[in-house]
């Protein structure tokens, strides 16, 4: 009987190493999982950005539009002031 738990030590050590040894990488791989998807932008809200920005870039345009205009209207006022004399 005494044998046989001598014989049962190297194989229970063994076989708790290769257990650990599984835990430790499916558990790295599920962490590494969750890291990526983390780090991973949800498509949708990407994608609600983009149109945010091209909606901002549209805005910017027509302000520089209206700005132009509003110049040359005053260059047009200020040259008409300075032929009055």
């Amino acid at each position: 009987m005494e044998d046989m738990v001598f014989a049962l030590i190297p194989i229970v050590a063994i076989t708790g190493f290769f257990g650990w040894m599984i835990t430790l990488t499916l558990t790295r791989a599920q962490s590494a999982r969750l890291k990526a998807q983390a780090a991973a932008p949800d498509t949708r809200d990407s994608e609600e950005v983009l149109a945010a920005v091209e909606e901002l870039r549209r805005e910017v345009a027509e302000l520089a539009e209206r700005v132009d205009f509003t110049e040359r209207l005053l260059s047009k006022v200020r040259g008409a002031e300075q032929l009055k004399p």
